[in-house]
């Protein structure tokens, strides 16, 4: 098979465009029937071709292969057409949190979110898959064989990460989050459960610290106030029978 320059082009652009996966130039060459670095020029000229201002997209030389991408400048217009296109979600301040600890900690369990946000989360885990934020990731090989859960393609989408090597600090995963949901219009009000800090995320779950209990020293127990007032009425009779008996003699 003998291609024109640009009959090879729009071929190749096809196969790019077509492709889930990178294209590798194995593949290309196999696909068109050409010498390799006949090809290769060809790609190379495609490459700096979408590399103009003028366009929309560019082919990237990446994990050994190429495909298609939109370009940096692009990508704020380009999320907010794809967040048009599905219902805005509102997240509470909770259940962002609880996504956050699923972020950085996946696969996690439910009892390890738990003990790290020193709350019960099964409600919030349930809505983030209603909302389909967060799957299941089959179960630990640990007593009870507890569900593990991760994050989804849809929060990928939402967050509009290529692969969780994109994640942010933690700092910055509010922010980014506000972003991606819609601003504060996203984040449904509620007062936070727990604070969730990197130390936590870092050093394993934590056990959650009991509220301080008020102090009730100063406070005689019912007990206490039964056994007082025991006491005093020992005491009357007692002087009560003292004056009887002096009264006698």
């Amino acid at each position: 098979m003998t291609m024109n320059p640009t009959e090879l082009k729009g071929a190749l652009e096809a196969i790019i465009y077509a492709a889930d996966e990178p294209a590798t130039l194995e593949q290309i060459v196999n696909a068109v029937g050409e010498e390799k670095h006949i090809v290769r020029a060809a790609l190379d000229e495609m490459i700096a071709t979408y590399a103009a201002e003028d366009r929309g997209i560019e082919i990237r030389a990446v994990a050994g292969g190429y495909k298609f991408y939109t370009k940096p400048q692009h990508h704020d217009v380009v999320r907010r057409f794809i967040k048009s296109l599905r219902p805005p979600l509102r997240l509470t301040m909770p259940a962002l949190e609880t996504l956050a600890v699923i972020s950085y900690r996946q696969p996690v369990t439910g009892p390890e979110i738990q003990e790290i946000r020193g709350v019960n989360v099964s409600g919030v885990i349930k809505t983030l898959l209603e909302k389909r934020l967060i799957t299941t990731a089959g179960r630990k090989a640990v007593l009870g064989r507890p569900i593990l859960y991760r994050t989804s393609k849809e929060f990928l989408m939402r967050f509009g990460l290529s692969d969780l090597d994109e994640l942010p600090s933690l700092k910055e995963f509010e922010q980014l989050a506000r972003a991606a949901l819609g601003a504060d219009e996203g984040i449904a009000p509620s007062e936070p459960e727990s604070e969730i800090t990197a130390e936590s995320l870092d050093a394993g779950p934590a056990r959650a610290i009991p509220p301080t209990e008020p102090d009730q020293s100063a406070q005689p127990s019912p007990v206490d106030s039964s056994n007082s007032t025991e006491s005093e009425t020992e005491q009357a009779e007692e002087k009560a029978r003292a004056e009887s008996a002096s009264s006698k003699y």
